[in-house]
């Protein structure tokens, strides 16, 4: 694998074309644009629009004022990969997703790796993420990380990295599947010939992964629910699309009450005991008991409900502790100590500036580095060097010396770029991949996962929440492209 570049990004990688041309798995794609040209492509895009508004796909952006609702930006030209490129990935991530889950039970347990010296102790002591009542419990199965979305950016053709890794609760598997949903309406052809590997069934595979994962005092069939803080949250209706596919309620901790120790939700035929739930409320809001009192979010004893062995939680709490940005540099170190395997996929180099080495060689190049807050999210708090001002350059390295431990900076990746209807034509824009991993007795990946693409020229960042899109995930076989039935019928 080559390596990254600690100067700045080199010339992006094209993953539609190369010097001899169209590569084979965008054959098909370039056929169709080329049969009908970028007036049907605009028109398409107007009526996934018209859908999207239809169903109601939304997400919430904070902090601007008005109705933050908004519909997310979609390209309908899809982002494709080989099926030789996604198996080896797809390898990588269950290799991955092994050792962090195993990382985070050996955090709650005897801290074996930092015993042996592979992770430094004040990384985890010091930590926010660190969830102290976890101490010396185990969930069922040992699984900590039921569901995993594991960001990739790619840099050549061979070359693919992991950004960062999301345990706690990774958000947007519903673009993925109602992505595809609008592009099996929209061009039904096109997809039919390409054969696409499918990821409809992810809700199927979410529950049985659920269902895997039923406490030990949960008698027949387990009773799964979805835990949601409200309608207020930015993802409020993925979990609401998530729990009718899955066929589930979706409940605020309002729904739901503790007794002797077990959690029922109550209903129009009285109460039901609940088993299992997907919860997409942050550890400090789940029990006021236990964490923040003030909590009207959580269940009130439901933390007890969970060391008792009568509920699961997915993800455990804690979980986080395996996706801060400052320990992902040690994941390769997780996967040599854990499995005692080599990383199939590769991290970006990270300087951590609370190492006083690493934060001179962050201060004196910043304007060619990515600065992060370690426990960031969303694009916000990240500094672009190569594109940022000066002024901001001296922003960040004054919150850098006042507090470094807050603070990750990697090199500015020439993150790769695929083929997106922008104005005036078709243009590269840069793209990252969120596969999703759920982990029950098995670990279980739907090929693909959710492309985000930076809508703006020369952005890199990918974010909905900073202005970026999504795009349909392809999977195909490898070789040329099939013969074009579609050209005809779109």
């Amino acid at each position: 694998m080559n390596q990254i570049s600690a100067t700045g990004p080199s010339k992006p990688f094209d993953e539609m074309q190369d010097a001899a041309g169209v590569r084979p798995a965008y054959r098909g794609v370039a056929a169709w644009i080329e049969a009908h040209g970028l007036a049907a492509l605009a028109a398409k895009r107007q009526e996934a629009e018209a859908l999207f508004r239809r169903v109601g796909i939304t997400f919430a952006v904070y902090g601007e004022g008005g109705d933050p609702e908004r519909l997310i930006p979609f390209d309908v030209i899809p982002r494709i990969l080989a099926r030789s490129e996604w198996d080896r990935l797809a390898r990588g991530l269950t290799q991955r997703v092994k050792a962090l889950n195993a990382f985070i039970g050996d955090v709650y347990a005897k801290q074996e790796i930092v015993r042996a010296g592979r992770v430094p102790a004040a990384l985890l002591a010091d930590n926010e993420a660190f969830c102290a009542p976890m101490q010396g419990f185990t969930p069922p199965a040992g699984v900590f990380t039921h569901i995993s979305g594991i960001d990739l950016v790619r840099t050549g053709p061979d070359d693919f990295w992991v950004l960062e890794d999301n345990c706690r609760t990774p958000s947007g598997v519903s673009y993925m599947l109602e992505n595809r949903e609008a592009m099996l309406r929209l061009f039904p052809g096109l997809c039919s010939d390409h054969r696409l590997a499918p990821v409809g069934h992810y809700p199927e595979e979410l529950l049985e992964t659920l269902k895997e994962a039923a406490p030990p005092n949960c008698k027949g069939v387990p009773c799964v629910a979805i835990l949601t803080p409200g309608h207020f949250n930015s993802a409020y209706y993925e979990h609401c699309f998530l729990a009718d596919e899955m066929g589930v309620e979706v409940v605020e901790g309002a729904d739901l009450f503790v007794e002797d120790d077990v959690v029922y939700m109550r209903t129009t035929s009285g109460p039901k005991r609940v088993d299992v739930l997907y919860r997409r409320v942050d550890d400090d809001y789940l029990d006021p008991r236990v964490f923040k009192p003030e909590s009207m979010l959580g269940v009130p004893g439901i933390f007890a409900a969970y060391r008792a062995g009568n509920v699961t939680l997915a993800n455990a709490p804690g979980a986080g502790i395996a996706d801060d940005k400052a320990i992902y540099p040690f994941v390769p170190e997780m996967i040599r100590f854990y499995l005692g395997e080599e990383p199939l996929l590769q991290n970006v180099p990270t300087y951590l500036c609370e190492r006083e080495q690493d934060r001179a060689y962050v201060l004196e190049n910043i304007g060619q580095l990515v600065v992060k807050l370690a426990r960031g999210s969303g694009g916000y708090g990240m500094l672009v060097g190569p594109h940022s001002t000066r002024a901001q350059q001296e922003e960040f390295a004054a919150r850098i010396r006042a507090r470094p431990h807050d603070y990750i900076a990697q090199p500015t990746l020439a993150l790769s770029t695929v083929p997106t209807l922008a104005e005036g034509g078709i243009a590269g824009r840069h793209v990252d991949l969120r596969p999703y991993v759920l982990m029950g007795k098995e670990v279980r990946i739907v090929p693909g996962g959710l492309t985000r693409v930076a809508l703006r020229e020369g952005s890199l960042v990918v974010n909905s929440s900073q202005g970026g899109g999504t795009k349909d995930t392809w999977v195909v076989d490898d070789g040329p492209a099939p013969m074009m039935q579609s050209q005809a019928q779109g």
